[in-house]
C-alpha cells in the first residue's frame, strides 16, 4: 500500500467539491480516503495500481470514473530530433540491462510540482520497483546535459562524480560507504566488479543507478525547463510501463513528451500506443451476474480509461495492472458500481462441510507450526530460471512442465514442485535472524503424456541452517502425529539439488511419496544462501487417502 497526498483546494477546483457523495465515490472507485483537512487529502492506493500514484495521474482516471473525460486520454508524441539517443553499451548486460528514456520540454515547474514529482519517484520506487532492485528513476534537467547519452558500466574506482546534496566528489565505492543512499542500496550492487552509469557527451556522469543522481547534472529546480527522464532495470516492459507513468504525470502537468532512440536495442522510447485485450461480454456477464448489453459494457470501460471496439478492451499503456480478461471485468465492476450490485439468495438447498483435505491441511499447519515452524504462501506461477536453472536442472531435462500462453510477466510456467519456492523465500530474506524453519503447502501442477495435466497438494519444509538429522527428526514428528506408517530409504538417485549420501526417499504402503535431505552447496549458490539447508518434500494425495 502506499499513500498520496495532495491539495485539498486544487482537488476541489479540477474534480470537484469535497461533500459526502464525493468521498462514496472515491471509495467506490477503490481507493480509501484516508483523512482530509480543509488543506489536504490522503489517499490510499493499491499497489496493483501504480499509474494513481500522483494527483495528476489520480485525476486523469479520476475524472474518467466520473463520467467528466471517459475513455482512453491521449497524449502527443513528438518523434527522436537529433542526439535524442541512448547508446546502451554491451558491459551492462550482467548488471542491469535495460533502460527506456524520454526527454519532456515545456515543463514549468512550481515547488508543489516538483515534489509530486519525487513523491510519485520514490513511490515508484518502494513499489513497482521493488525498493529499487527491480527498477530506478532518474529525472535530470536537460540544460545541464549535453546529448546523446551513454548507459554504460564501470569499474568504481573508475567512477568519480558529486551525489546529490553531497559537498564532494566521490568514487562510485566510496558513495556506496559514505553517502546516505548509497548505504541504504549498496546491496543492489553487492558483488559486481562494474557499476552502472548514465553519461552524457562532455564525459559528465548524470547518475549511478539504482543509488543516486549527481548534484551538477541530476537536481531538478524551479528553474528547469526541460528534462531527461529514465528507467532502467531488469524488465524491459516494465521500465517502459514506468517510463510511461512518470512521462505522462509530466505531461498533465504541461509538458510536451519526445522520444528517443535506444541504440543497442533497436527501440524507441516512450511508446504509448493502448494494448489490446479480447474481452467476452458473456464471461462478464456471468462473472458479474449482469445482464449489461454490448454498449453499457463500452460504457463501463470507458469510465476507467479504456475504450472498447468489436470485442476487443482498447487500454492505456501505462496500466500495469492488466494481465488477462478478469482484470478487465473487474473494472467494469467498479464502474457498474459495487453498491448498484444486488444480493440474490441462490435458488439451491445444500449441506456444507469443510473438505476432508483442508481439516488434514489445517492440522499439518498446526502441528508444523507448533514447533516453531513458520508457514508460507508463494505463486503457483513460477520463473523457468527458479524452477530449473537455479536447481541445476538443464535444458534438456526440462519436462513435464505447463506454460502460459503470452504471459505478460516474466512468471511463465506453473510450478512442478514446492522445493524451489521454499528456496526462493530463503534467498529473499537472508539478512533476517537464524535459524529459520518454514513450511509451506500448496498446489502442484505436471504435464503427463504432453496433455494430461496432473494437479496435486504437496508440502514443503526446510531448515536453514539445518542438516539431514534435524529435517529427518520434524518428519518423524509430523508422522507420529499423524499416525502416518512413513518408511525412509537412502535415496539411490536424488535429485541434483540434494547432497548425495546426505539424502532420503520415504514410503507409505512401499509407495514413494517424498524426498529429503540437505541441499547441495552448488545450489544454495545460485539462490546465495549462504547458510546449509535441510529440506523435504511430500506428496500429500497419498496421505489424504489414507484419512478418507
Amino acid at each position: 500500500m502506499a499513500n498520496i497526498k495532495f491539495s485539498r483546494k486544487t482537488f476541489e477546483k479540477e474534480i470537484g467539491k469535497l461533500d459526502e457523495a464525493m468521498q462514496n465515490k472515491i471509495a467506490l472507485f477503490g481507493t480509501t480516503l484516508e483523512s482530509f483537512t480543509d488543506d489536504e487529502i490522503e489517499l490510499e492506493i493499491f499497489p496493483d495500481r501504480p499509474d494513481l500514484l500522483s494527483y495528476q495521474g489520480f485525476k486523469r482516471t479520476f475524472l474518467a470514473f466520473l463520467g467528466k473525460q471517459t475513455g482512453i486520454k491521449k497524449y502527443k508524441i513528438i518523434p527522436p530530433e537529433k542526439n535524442y539517443a541512448v547508446t546502451i553499451d554491451k558491459s551492462v548486460k550482467n548488471i542491469r540491462p535495460h533502460t527506456a528514456c524520454a526527454i519532456v520540454k515545456n515543463l514549468k515547474f512550481t515547488d508543489e510540482k516538483i515534489k509530486e514529482i519525487i513523491d510519485v519517484q520514490e513511490k515508484l520506487h518502494s513499489t513497482l520497483g521493488r525498493k529499487r532492485k527491480k527498477l530506478a528513476i532518474g529525472i535530470y534537467p536537460l540544460e545541464k546535459i549535453k546529448l546523446p547519452i551513454t548507459y554504460k558500466a564501470l569499474e568504481p574506482d573508475q567512477i568519480k562524480f558529486q551525489p546529490l546534496e553531497a559537498s564532494k566528489e566521490m568514487t562510485g565505492l566510496q558513495i556506496l560507504q559514505r553517502h546516505p543512499a548509497g548505504r541504504d542500496y549498496a546491496h543492489l550492487l553487492a558483488g559486481k566488479s562494474k557499476f552502472p552509469i548514465f553519461i552524457d557527451a562532455n564525459k559528465n556522469i548524470l547518475s549511478m543507478p539504482p543509488i543516486i543522481n549527481s548534484h551538477l547534472t541530476g537536481k531538478i529546480t524551479e528553474q528547469t525547463k526541460e528534462v531527461f527522464v529514465e528507467c532502467s532495470g531488469f524488465d524491459f516492459e516494465i521500465c517502459k510501463k514506468c517510463l510511461n507513468i512518470i512521462i505522462t504525470t509530466l505531461a498533465d502537468q504541461g509538458g510536451k513528451i519526445y522520444q528517443m532512440e535506444l541504440k543497442g536495442l533497436k527501440e524507441i522510447t516512450p511508446n504509448l500506443t493502448p494494448e489490446k485485450n479480447k474481452i467476452s461480454l458473456a464471461n462478464t456477464n456471468k462473472m458479474l451476474g449482469l445482464n449489461l448489453t454490448e454498449k453499457e459494457l463500452k460504457n463501463n470501460l470507458e469510465k476507467m480509461g479504456h475504450s472498447y471496439s468489436k470485442g476487443e478492451a482498447i487500454s492505456p499503456a501505462w496500466r500495469t495492472d492488466l494481465l488477462h480478461e478478469v482484470d478487465l471485468i473487474e473494472d467494469i465492476a467498479i464502474a457498474y458500481g459495487y453498491d448498484n450490485f444486488k444480493p440474490i439468495i441462490p435458488k439451491i438447498s445444500t449441506i456444507g462441510e469443510e473438505n476432508r483435505k483442508e481439516t488434514i491441511k489445517r492440522k499439518i499447519s498446526n502441528i508444523l507450526s507448533s514447533i516453531g515452524f513458520l508457514e508460507t504462501l508463494s505463486l503457483h506461477l513460477t520463473k523457468p530460471k527458479d524452477q530449473f536453472s537455479k536447481m541445476g536442472i538443464q535444458d534438456k531435462e526440462q519436462k513435464g512442465f505447463i506454460e502460459v500462453e503470452k504471459s505478460k510477466t516474466d512468471y511463465t510456467i506453473l510450478r512442478k514442485d514446492l522445493t524451489h519456492c521454499t528456496l526462493k523465500i530463503l534467498s529473499e530474506n537472508i539478512d533476517s535472524e537464524y535459524p529459520q524453519k518454514i513450511f509451506e503447502t500448496g498446489r502442484t501442477f505436471q504435464l503427463k503424456n504432453n496433455q494430461d495435466i496432473i494437479e496435486k497438494e504437496n508440502l514443503s519444509c526446510a531448515i536453514a541452517s539445518g542438516n539431514f538429522t534435524e529435517i529427518k527428526q520434524t518428519l518423524e514428528y509430523l508422522k507420529r502425529m499423524l499416525e502416518l506408517n512413513l518408511q525412509v530409504k537412502e535415496a539411490e538417485n536424488p535429485p541434483k539439488h540434494f547432497i548425495e549420501g546426505r539424502t532420503g526417499e520415504f514410503y507409505l504402503e512401499d509407495k514413494k511419496i517424498g524426498i529429503l535431505g540437505e541441499i547441495h552447496p552448488r545450489t544454495l549458490k545460485h539462490w546465495k544462501i549462504k547458510m546449509p539447508v535441510a529440506l523435504f518434500e511430500i506428496d500429500l494425495e497419498p496421505i489424504f487417502n489414507q484419512f478418507q
